[in-house]
């Protein structure tokens, strides 16, 4: 019998939970063993069970005093941290990269297949953007943020050249991908959990959105439409940073539940007249979820919500992100609620299964790994499609 592989994965943190860590967890079922070379890793947060089974291998970031906590602030030495990890003893390497990921160093010999959930937002086309929601666009902190970024994107083309294959999680982050790096990326859609939001035809009358409250996701935009239209029933799942503000527009016909369990926005989801969704996301898990219980989405047209929902059968797009435009497309979509059918919107979203996803991730995988000349085995055991 022939060696099997020596595959790795690098991921840029686990301490949360979001649609990265999701793709993770699905990846990891493909190769039970796998060490998982990460930043920083909170072994008592809600990874661990994903985990289970996987060396963890942080980085040298983790001996920080309260690394977990505060995170995020440290981005100026990230792409130190990642290039310490030495990964000389394998043969395969899978970032799955939002941010510095890609950045590890291998060698000529091994293979680096980047999952690409996106290059850095806030160091690319979103830099204007993250600058002014964090304040940042003015002073000496600006400028300084602004050097940081400057370095950030010089160090991220360099290390684009390490990565031997791009997948990316949509069409919308492969021009990314190709607009920053000059590469070609793969689209692979990213797994989402359809079997467990079931299929619901008979609906209520209300109107649903839930997301995290950050000012990207735009829910103040919406809470703002249906301030305009009182006659209409609006339910808000979420919490975050932007809640006081979110919960102080809310008007009488507006209910705002903030965080809730998963158990409890399924319900939501599946008696929904429709999901109401108003940022411009790399992919989108949530309004596919939204689909899988036959929930029709009301989205903005722009990211990846123009690869899962189908404009006039699965949904309705608006196309600018205003109160005003998510009005009117509300309006628009009571004329023809009729016309949508549960079955063929719970279809759609069968498109983004997780079967799917590992068969043709792994299927991608094994065919990088013959064309370079490996003949033996790249993985443990072979999932069935």
């Amino acid at each position: 019998m022939k060696n099997l592989a020596k595959v790795t994965f690098v991921h840029e943190w686990l301490i949360g939970v979001g649609g990265s860590e999701n793709l993770l967890g699905s990846m990891l079922t493909l190769w039970p063993d796998a060490p998982i070379h990460t930043l920083l890793y909170d072994d008592s947060g809600p990874n661990r069970e994903m985990t289970r089974g996987h060396p963890v291998i942080p980085s040298i970031l983790q001996k920080i005093p309260h690394a977990t906590r505060h995170h995020r602030s440290l981005l100026p030495f990230m792409p130190f941290a990642v290039e310490q990890f030495d990964l000389s003893g394998y043969d395969l390497i899978i970032s799955n990269s939002h941010a510095v990921a890609k950045g590890v160093l291998t060698g000529p010999d091994q293979i680096h297949i980047c999952m690409c959930c996106s290059p850095i937002r806030y160091a690319w086309d979103l830099q204007h953007e993250y600058l002014r929601e964090s304040r940042l666009d003015k002073g000496i902190k600006g400028l300084l943020a602004r050097a940081l970024l400057h370095y950030i994107r010089l160090w991220d083309m360099r290390t684009a050249n390490g990565v031997d294959e791009f997948i990316a999680i949509s069409k919308f982050i492969a021009r990314r991908i190709e607009k920053v790096y000059k590469r070609h990326a793969t689209v692979i859609y990213p797994p989402v959990n359809v079997e467990a939001f079931t299929l619901q035809e008979e609906k209520e009358n209300f109107y649903l959105a839930a997301s995290r409250m950050v000012p990207y996701k735009h829910l103040d935009l919406i809470v703002r439409a249906f301030a305009q239209m009182p006659d209409k029933t609006l339910v808000v799942i979420g919490d975050g940073p932007d809640f006081d503000k979110i919960q102080a527009l809310a008007t009488s016909n507006i209910t705002i539940l903030g965080f809730q369990p998963t158990s409890t926005l399924k319900s939501y989801m599946q008696r929904a007249k429709a999901f109401v969704f108003a940022a411009e996301e790399d992919f989108g898990i949530v309004p596919v979820e939204a689909q899988a219980c036959g929930t029709p989405v009301i989205a903005y047209g722009k990211g990846g919500a123009l690869e899962t929902v189908i404009d006039g059968v699965t949904g309705l797009f608006f196309h600018e992100q205003s109160a005003e435009s998510i009005r009117l497309a509300v309006e628009t979509f009571e004329s023809i609620s009729g016309h949508f059918l549960s079955t063929e919107i719970r279809h759609n979203a069968e498109r983004f299964s997780e079967q799917r996803f590992q068969k043709e991730f792994l299927d991608f995988v094994e065919k990088t790994w013959q064309i370079n000349g490996h003949t033996n085995s790249v993985t443990q055991t072979r999932k069935k499609p």
